[in-house]
Parts: C-alpha cells; structure tokens; sequence
C-alpha cells in the first residue's frame, strides 16, 4: 500500500507540473508562444542530455536492438486501424485517422515518467522503442496518409531521411546505441554535464505540456474525437497488456513497453493533419485529450505494475 501511496503522489506531482504551466500561461505569466521556446529546450538540450545520460548507465544487449522494430510495428498497427475505421467513410477521413490514431509523444511525455519511475533500462528500452517510432512520426505516417486522402503534399523518401537526422534526440539515440552496442564508454566530463542537464528534461517537458495545452473543438465534433480515442486507448490497453505478460524481455521493459502504449498521441499529428488538408482543430483536441487521457491511465498502470 506504501508503494502504491508513493507512486499516486509522484504521479500526481506530475500532474501538478502540467497544471503549473497551464495556469501559469492563463494568468499571463507565460504567453502560448513560449511553448515553441521550451520545445526547443527540451528536444535540442534537455532531452539528448537525457538520452545521453541514461544509455551511458546501461549495459547494452543487442536484444533490446528489438525494440525499434517494435517502435515501427506498433505504429503501423494503429496506422492499419485508423485505415480500417474509416475503410467506408471519405478518404479525407481515413486519412485523418490513420494520423491522429498512430505515432507516440514519447520524448515530451512518456519519457519523462519512465525517467523517474524505471531505471536506465527501462530508459533505454523506450528510447529504441521511440527510435522506431521516429521513423514513421517524422513522414513515413504522413505518406501513407497522403496517398489515402489522394492530395496534399507528398514527401520524399529524401524528405523524409533528412527529417528524421535532423531531429536531435534521434541522432543521439542513433550515437548512443552504436557507442552501447560496440561498449564504447564517453568521458566522465560529458556523462556529468548530459546528467545534470537531463535531470531537467522531465520538469521542462511536462511544464510544457501545460503551456500548449487547449481545447477547442465543435460539439458536433464530439463524436468523431471519442470514436477516434476509443480506438485508439482500446488498441493501446491490448497492446500494453500483451506486452507486459507475453514479450520475452526483462520486467522492466516490459514495464517500460505497457507505459509506452498507453501514452498519447504524437505531438506532430495535427501538423500533418493539416499538410493532407485535414481538420487540424479536432486533430488538436485529439491530441489534447489524449495527454489527459494518457496522465490517468499511465498513473494507473504504475500502481499496477511496480
């Protein structure tokens, strides 16, 4: 009863960060454009300091190497999902939920739990979990919903490459897995400065989090979004709990694997909501209620679990 007490108030102090923020930015300390500031803290400092540290403590076994394959399965399921959902509907909508169903705000959201709650491994596992799922956050999804909607812009496989090697938190995780992989240990001095930044990632982004969050959408709309995050934390609970009793790894990764299905939606999804001509307002309250969703069902799964 301990345990279970000292991860609702860990949680719960989790939660209390979002809130900050959100609050925060209605009383005007904050404006909704300070959200693009912290974004680029958290993804170009905190985050790769975050990755860096973590995967510097972990001894590397090349079957968590598993774990990026993974990161791109999972996400063409729910691509599959969003397709099948609406495989009667307009092609405009098959493609807004083969967007809004798939991809994981993993970076910004999930990590910073499992920072905190998991140890390296478990760290590790999500960050190779997240690599995979990079590929397809950063165009490989917004390609095969462009071809279903049958307009809008369509990337190319070069585009597509040099999105994902921009993105700094993927070039470390790509640098820090080889550095794991071949047992190549980095200065003391750069695991000290990684660890001391990266103990900020977490605070940042859920602070952030509070800042950018809104909600608006049309009641007419109502619908369409709770069909939409049905599926998707339907799909996510079956996934989590196949993970957590049947994959073959370590409990923390299975742990880690559980936490990871059940977190919310890709931050990008309403950006390319739009890129395809789709309806970026109800993509953004998708999003949106997908954290809130993503927070109780996450806090849950700790008690459970640990």
């Amino acid at each position: 009863m301990a345990g279970i007490a000292s991860v609702l108030a860990k949680a719960a102090a989790f939660v209390l960060i979002i809130v900050t923020g959100y609050v925060l930015k209605k009383k005007g300390f904050f404006h909704p454009d300070d959200f693009y500031l912290f974004s680029k803290v958290v993804v170009r400092i905190t985050l790769p300091c975050a990755i860096i540290s973590n995967f510097s403590k972990v001894s590397m076994e090349n079957s968590l190497l598993f774990m990026c394959v993974l990161g791109l399965v999972a996400n063409l399921v729910m691509v599959a999902a969003g397709f099948l959902l609406y495989l009667r509907g307009s092609r405009q909508d098959r493609a807004f939920a083969m967007i809004n169903l798939s991809g994981y705000n993993i970076g910004n959201f999930t990590l910073p739990f499992v920072q905190n709650f998991l140890g390296p491994v478990g760290f590790a596992a999500t960050s190779l979990f997240d690599a995979g799922n990079a590929v397809m956050c950063t165009g490989a999804t917004f390609t095969m919903a462009s071809i279903a909607a049958g307009e809008g812009e369509r990337p190319s496989v070069k585009n597509v490459l040099k999105s994902l090697f921009s993105s700094l938190p993927f070039d470390a995780y790509l640098i820090m897995t080889v550095l794991a992989v071949f047992r190549v240990s980095l200065p003391e001095l750069i695991t000290s400065y990684a660890g001391t930044v990266g103990g900020a990632n977490a605070f940042l982004a859920l602070l952030m989090i509070g800042i950018g969050f809104e909600i608006r959408m049309e009641r007419e709309k109502l619908a369409k979004i709770l069909q939409i995050l049905a599926w998707r934390y339907g799909t996510g609970i079956l996934m989590a709990v196949a993970a957590y009793f049947w994959l073959p790894f370590a409990l923390e990764v299975r742990q880690a694997i559980a936490l990871i299905a059940l977190g919310p939606v890709s931050s990008v999804s309403p950006a390319f909501t739009g890129r395809v001509g789709g309806d970026v307002e109800l993509s953004s309250a998708v999003n949106s209620l997908s954290i809130v969703i993503s927070i109780v069902m996450i806090t849950g799964a700790l008690a459970v679990l640990l």
